[in-house]
């Protein structure tokens, strides 16, 4: 069952929102991986919810665990409905992005740039979670641009509390709205941990998750501890680029001691999952393409991509693509996941 982030002093692992990235396949393909990490949907856009093919944005999903579902706005009455119509949706969590920095985002005045209006932000909050009552959390910047992310980042957090805000997830960089592009947002900002961890020793109470920039469970384990320690990690592209990662979750967050998962049963289940998706109308590479880093760093790695890679975009490929590519790595090899992944 869901252990809420907001509920219980538990620490939670979680998988960011990733446009492009993490989709309905990737959500699945992960949480075979793990039962216990919490998995966010791409980012959804309210107005997009509001008047676009609701089942295709918000549906669909066969992923079974905790899913939290991020929207982007900065209309309080259009996140309300946004919110209103994912009732039903089986989602654990709705979450608010104030951390996107692309042009678009900014052109629709939400994302990252909303970390200059505090305010508005807390009015977001206020008006999401009287329409539901799932938790609702916000992930945000320390700051933006010439912001000093002593204030800046108080400033925020004070006014989500307030509004009733049950987490926020704070990616421990600045964004800077002009001069770098999304990408250079990902890594030129300095990493300021530090930051991170001293609004929770001034927020003990409070649910506080650390984002950016780590690399493996070893590493986020040992950032969020402390005095007090943070009650949450998320990590974004090394969890998708290499997600042998999640294997050790269970085992590390789940306070339990989890088996490995069987690589044959995972591999079957995607297969089976792939059959599905290429039966209604889609193609093997939409699932394929989030599983080309499983084997990272592994020996064997390369072929496993290749195959994935180059036999997988073909006009009727099938699920046999993805046999032969793990028959061709082995299941020794899977077997080592579990040692590599912290």
């Amino acid at each position: 069952m869901y252990r809420s982030a907001v509920s219980n002093g538990e620490a939670i692992f979680a998988v960011a929102p990733m446009m492009d990235w993490t989709d309905r396949h990737c959500r699945y393909f992960h949480r075979l991986l793990s039962k216990e990490a919490l998995l966010y949907t791409e980012m959804v856009v309210a107005d997009a919810i509001l008047h676009g093919d609701r089942e295709r944005l918000l549906g669909g999903d066969r992923t079974a665990g905790p899913i939290a579902l991020q929207i982007g706005g900065s209309d309080p009455e259009k996140l309300a409905s946004a919110v209103r119509a994912a009732t039903g949706y089986s989602y654990a969590e709705i979450n608010l992005n104030v951390g996107c920095p692309s042009d678009r985002v900014q052109s629709g005045t939400f994302g990252a740039c909303l970390m200059r209006e505090p305010k508005l932000v807390g009015d977001c909050v206020s008006a999401m979670k009287a329409e539901t009552e799932l938790p609702i959390t916000v992930k945000c910047r320390l700051g933006v641009d010439d912001q000093d992310t002593g204030p800046a980042l108080d400033k925020l957090a004070g006014a989500v509390w307030a509004a009733g805000c049950g987490g926020l997830w704070v990616h421990a960089r600045k964004a800077w709205l002009e001069g770098l592009s999304p990408k250079e947002n990902r890594d030129v900002p300095p990493l300021d941990y530090d930051r991170v961890r001293r609004l929770k020793r001034e927020n003990t109470s409070r649910f506080i998750g650390l984002n950016g920039g780590l690399q493996n469970l070893n590493q986020a384990i040992r950032e969020m501890d402390g005095c007090p320690a943070l009650d949450g990690v998320m990590l974004g592209r090394a969890a998708y680029q290499s997600p042998g990662v999640l294997v050790g979750v269970d085992r590390l967050f789940g306070g339990k001691t989890a088996a490995l998962p069987s690589s044959r049963a995972v591999i079957s289940a995607m297969c089976d999952y792939s059959e599905g998706h290429i039966r209604q109308g889609g193609r093997l590479h939409h699932v394929t393409r989030h599983m080309v880093g499983l084997f990272h760093g592994m020996p064997g790695a390369r072929r496993w991509r290749q195959i994935l890679s180059s036999e997988a975009v073909r006009e009727g490929a099938g699920p046999e693509v993805l046999r032969n590519a793990f028959e061709a790595i082995g299941e020794a090899e899977f077997a080592k996941l579990e040692s590599r992944a912290a």
